[in-house]
């Protein structure tokens, strides 16, 4: 009798944790998106001796460092707190979206003004929380660092390596994905099959017109191993329970958590999809891929375009 009453009780108490673990899933399911990690701990060494001592993400495209174009993006997306997850020698970001009152008391004082209410603009875009990531470990393990400040919600991680040019911002895209299906979305990119070692690569099924349901990820694998040429690029929207599934993910080489392996694990518990984002995204975490993007937003700025368009076409190529 005393055993029955105690398998009773067990089952009452799975029950409860059942009811409670659906209610917690609904409740996760309804949460605006609102935060987004900044994983900025990297030694940038792609970019070495540039990056030695100054960090990669503030590398200047045009007239505004890397990271404040991905900023920009998560702010015109909706997003209110921006989680930066930093590293040894990047105190340079914090500064760069602080207050400056003695440049902004410089600038008043010789009546530049519009160059004034930028700076100004830009220690206000939006509220911003710093993590030190002690040792580069893998994307996983940056963004596992800010468990406790995203909390049980879903959020973005944005890549400050990855400048996407679009219409409409290619996380505002996912997002709108998103609500359709609230789950793990991946940002996906075709590439040409000689890159595919560069990349993380899925294997997916199309749903509907540029979402896929994903069934496999391989981190950089060769051009012939690879499932597909449609490769992960530096946007995501993740649960919670991605942080769970990191902590039980393995390190790999160098004791790195790679978030590719904690997706991996996830998938086994909850379908995870891939959208092909509308605009034109640029490597500026490589050489070339800068270069070309500098020359890009170039023509595109509205001060000198033009000129420097003019002087493009005189150089005898």
């Amino acid at each position: 009798m005393q055993g029955s009453s105690l398998e009773y009780a067990q089952r009452i108490e799975e029950r409860f944790e059942q009811i409670f673990a659906n209610a917690r899933g609904r409740s996760i399911l309804k949460k605006a998106i609102t935060k987004a990690v900044f994983p900025a701990a990297g030694l940038g060494t792609r970019f070495l001796p540039a990056t030695k001592a100054s960090p990669k993400e503030m590398m200047p495209l045009v007239d505004k460092p890397l990271i404040q174009y991905v900023v920009e993006e998560a702010v015109s997306s909706g997003i209110e707190e921006v989680v930066v997850v930093t590293g040894r020698g990047k105190r340079a970001i914090e500064d760069h979206f602080d207050v400056a009152f003695e440049l902004e008391e410089d600038l008043k004082a010789k009546g530049k003004h519009q160059l004034l209410s930028e700076v100004q603009r830009i220690a206000n875009l939006v509220t911003f929380c710093y993590i030190r990531q002690k040792k580069a470990l893998g994307l996983g393990h940056a963004v596992l660092t800010a468990k406790r400040v995203v909390g049980e919600e879903p959020f973005a991680v944005l890549l400050g390596d990855d400048i996407i040019d679009a219409e409409t911002p290619a996380l505002k895209q996912m997002m709108d994905v998103y609500k359709r299906y609230p789950t793990t979305i991946l940002a996906v990119q075709r590439v040409p099959k000689s890159q595919t070692r560069s990349y993380g690569i899925i294997d997916a099924k199309r749903v509907e017109r540029n979402i896929f349901q994903v069934k496999d990820l391989v981190e950089k694998p060769s051009p012939a191993d690879a499932p597909s040429t449609m490769a992960i690029i530096g946007r995501y929207i993740l649960r919670p329970e991605i942080f769970a599934a990191l902590e039980s993910t393995q390190p790999g080489k160098g004791g790195e958590i790679q978030l590719t392996d904690g997706l991996r694990l996830l998938m086994k518990k909850q379908p995870i999809y891939a959208f092909e984002f509308s605009g034109v995204r640029h490597d500026a975490g490589d050489k070339l891929g800068f270069l070309k993007a500098t020359v890009e937003f170039g023509l595109k700025n509205d001060e000198f375009g033009d000129a420097f368009r003019r002087y493009l076409k005189k150089l005898k190529l």
